[in-house]
């Protein structure tokens, strides 16, 4: 079985919740390692999704517990997803500035 493993990062503007968690965690941009095995017996190179792990505490957070999540790759991009839409409206309300003129 051939395996890789990707690194890269995912930032939150907001606090989120995670099944995984124990309660909300804070925004910040966190580690998210992705193991995929090599997918045999295809005429193209192809991977699946073995695992999917979040670090914590985020990367700029004060240093605490560290923990790895083994998160559900779908739920974390419902998240993520949720939070780009939350960034989005906060964007387009108008300021308290705006409405009192």
């Amino acid at each position: 079985m051939n395996v890789r493993t990707r690194e890269t990062t995912v930032t939150f503007d907001h606090a989120f919740h995670l099944s995984e968690a124990d309660g909300d965690l804070p925004a910040g941009t966190y580690r998210l390692v992705i193991d995929e095995e090599q997918l045999l017996g295809v005429s193209f190179l192809a991977y699946r999704r073995m695992a999917t792990m979040l670090h914590t505490p985020a990367l700029a957070a004060p240093p605490g517990r560290n923990e790895c999540l083994s998160v559900n790759a779908a739920e974390l991009d419902a998240a993520l997803l949720k939070d780009q839409q939350t960034s989005a409206r906060a964007r387009e309300a108008p300021s308290a500035d705006a409405l009192l003129l």
